[in-house]
């Protein structure tokens, strides 16, 4: 199967489809107040890049952002397959732009929010086969038992004068 990955506006009814889907998929698996799901229309500011996965016949198949909060920290949001589609190396392949990006824009740490219950353990293989290692919470994100974290460290941190 031949997957294109790029960077697109979240602002398309199959982004938004997608977008849905993956919200369905995750309002089972915690508590609505510990699901931090960003809008499609958050996804289209400025600090975001939304990568689609699409096949040849330009279907969207996933998704996944980076997500910039400084010059040194981005986040991965929004990481999502249609479930036919999982298993296919879709989910790495999206991961795998989205950590370029953060390399090529200087980011030193790419860090990100999962489920921390039985149902995200897909994921939880995704992100470590990935080199991610779990970490504590950071940002504004409450330390919950709800979520699990994950940081990967792309560059050296800058020396402090």
């Amino acid at each position: 199967m031949t997957i294109a990955i790029a960077v697109e506006t979240p602002l398309q009814d199959d982004v938004r489809a997608l977008v849905s889907a993956l919200n369905a998929h995750l309002h089972p698996l915690s508590p609505p107040e510990f699901q931090f799901q960003m809008t499609v229309e958050q996804m289209a500011g400025p600090e975001t890049a939304l990568f689609v996965a699409r096949d040849a016949t330009g279907r969207a198949l996933g998704m996944g952002a980076l997500y910039v909060h400084s010059a040194e920290l981005a986040e991965v949001k929004r990481m999502f397959t249609l479930p036919e589609t999982r298993g296919s190396g879709i989910g790495r392949l999206i991961l795998n732009a989205i950590e370029a990006l953060a390399r090529d824009k200087g980011i030193v740490v790419l860090k990100l929010e999962t489920g921390a219950v039985k149902g995200f353990a897909p994921a939880w293989r995704l992100y470590e086969r990935g080199g991610f290692a779990r970490c504590a919470a950071f940002a504004d994100y409450p330390d919950s038992g709800f979520s699990a974290f994950y940081e990967k460290l792309l560059q050296p941190a800058p020396a402090r004068a």
